[in-house]
């Protein structure tokens, strides 16, 4: 069970040290989802002056690039993250072989002549596949660069010494065999996933045309579907048939037939029409517009309290970001992997609230915040049902997610922000005289393996563990001191980047001498 725990405790730490940067691109993206915001620019007209737009759809769009392509930043973070040495080169193979991936799966696509057709309302999104870094591949979201990600560490971390004796041969060596390698298994990933995914797709359109003819339970599913299935791109499949197809209802006004729950609902609201049950499709929005508020309060009420202020500045904007701009992933992110019974909990609860709606015949509008009540205000006497019933049940979802995630949290002792046992920063500076006592106490540079880092811990790998001086080891100045075998962690709170970056200066002028 120990061994399990701290598998998952490396998992978690490689996942979250790249979304770690998601925070700060939150706040801006919030700031720029407020000055491009149709809705507010209507409120506030002095938010369509030109300079201003410009900057709001600058920081927007500049932070969009990165939620569009966490799966390549996972896969690189995550390679650099779980290989042992030549962090920088295991970036860049990893980066590298990314670019392979994406090439073999388009590549296999174009041959078997799979490339499907952008339809002009919805682009690529129902047709299971997306174009990343103008690459057009199977969708398969985040968990592409997960898989990838982890593969390459792997392969970087068994083949980088790999020496070869011969004339010819012996430029192949080292870090080059492991990217021939990793290039290898990218290629035949790129390759296996046009084969292995469309099952998958097929098998979610079957469920599409059940959810569409089972009622209530239907509604569920829909809901819990759309929100459990984000990691593997294959979320698109359950809510885009019944956004824009025939699933999701029809209308028609004068001779023009709509289908499709979201042009039906725009149709509508158009034409001063009232809002028909067809709406209830469109209310995946509903949790994204107050659920991640819930769940934002939980993660900082079940903080520990000396990181409570900490943990609060670091969620707080992607909350907000979810509830007025709908861009959920760097909460998702948080959690769908280290803690998979919230996942499941967050997908039901969202499947819940839909069957509540719809069982209340609430017909409003829920895309986001700021356009929900834009919309429903501005609608027309009659066309929405129960408008402000909406924003009450908002508030019930917030005090459900609150209470049910921080019960399972705290029940299951789950390692969601903020609960790690890690100190605080220290004001103190670290000594560079400690360092090189720090290098002394690990029996020499020249005992030492690995180097690395994660937010608040100092982890290094020596050669042999007899040289060790462990009185001095304990006399450092730092918080903890834990070993195992030949790794030992010094707790250093958030100063670790930086006694990592002055140990491997030490290093090299060691290197040097």
């Amino acid at each position: 069970m120990q061994k399990l725990l701290q598998k998952l405790e490396r998992f978690s730490q490689a996942l979250l040290a790249p979304l770690s940067y998601l925070t700060a691109a939150g706040l801006l993206l919030v700031v720029g989802a407020l000055l491009t915001s149709g809705p507010l620019r209507q409120l506030c007209p002095a938010l369509n002056w030109p300079p201003i737009r410009l900057v709001g759809e600058v920081l927007y769009n500049g932070m969009m690039v990165l939620i569009n392509n966490l799966s390549a930043i996972l896969c690189v973070g995550i390679a650099a993250l779980r290989t042992r040495t030549e962090k920088q080169e295991a970036a860049l193979l990893s980066f590298m072989a990314y670019l392979i991936f994406l090439t073999a799966n388009h590549t296999a696509l174009d041959a078997l002549g799979r490339l499907a057709q952008p339809d002009g309302l919805t682009g690529l999104a129902a047709t299971g596949q997306t174009t990343i870094l103008g690459i057009q591949v199977m969708d398969t979201r985040v968990a592409g660069g997960v898989l990838l990600g982890f593969a390459a560490a792997y392969i970087f971390n068994h083949s980088c010494e790999k020496q070869f004796k011969g004339l010819i041969t012996q430029v192949y060596s080292g870090l080059r065999w492991a990217f021939l390698c990793i290039a290898a298994f990218a290629a035949a990933f790129g390759l296996a996933v046009c084969f292995v995914w469309p099952p998958l797709q097929q098998g979610v359109h079957a469920i599409t045309r059940w959810i569409a003819a089972s009622g209530d339970l239907g509604i569920f599913l829909y809901g819990f579907l759309e929100r459990l299935l984000i990691p593997t791109g294959l979320h698109h499949l359950i809510y885009m048939p019944f956004q824009f197809s025939a699933l999701g209802g029809s209308v028609t006004v004068g001779s023009v037939t709509y289908t499709g729950a979201y042009t039906v609902t725009m149709a509508e609201y158009s034409n001063g029409l009232p809002l028909t049950g067809n709406i209830v499709w469109m209310y995946t929005g509903f949790t994204k517009t107050f659920g991640y508020l819930g769940i934002a309060a939980a993660f900082i009420f079940t903080a520990r309290k000396e990181r409570r202020k900490q943990t609060a500045a670091a969620i707080l904007p992607l909350a907000v970001t979810a509830s007025l701009a709908s861009i959920t992933e760097p909460v998702d992110f948080l959690f769908c992997f280290v803690s998979p019974v919230l996942w499941v909990l967050h997908a039901a609860i969202t499947g819940g609230f839909m069957v509540l709606l719809n069982a209340l015949h609430v017909r409003a509008f829920t895309s986001n915040l700021l356009g929900s009540l834009v919309f429903n205000l501005s609608a027309a006497p009659g066309q929405t049902s129960r408008a402000a019933l909406l924003y009450l049940l908002g508030l019930a979802e917030i005090a459900v997610y609150f209470v049910v995630f921080t019960v399972v949290i705290r029940a299951l002792d789950l390692p969601t922000p903020g609960r790690t046992q890690e100190p605080e920063q220290t004001e103190k500076e670290i000594d560079p005289a400690d360092v090189r006592r720090l290098i002394e106490a690990l029996g020499g540079p020249d005992n030492i393996r690995t180097v690395d880092n994660c937010f608040t811990r100092l982890r290094v790998t020596v050669k042999d563990t007899s040289l060790l001086d462990t009185a001095a080891l304990l006399s450092m100045p730092h918080k903890g001191l834990v070993q195992e075998g030949q790794r030992l962690q010094l707790v250093c709170g958030l100063q670790a980047a930086q006694a990592r970056r002055l140990l491997d200066e030490q290093l090299e002028q060691c290197a040097t001498v």
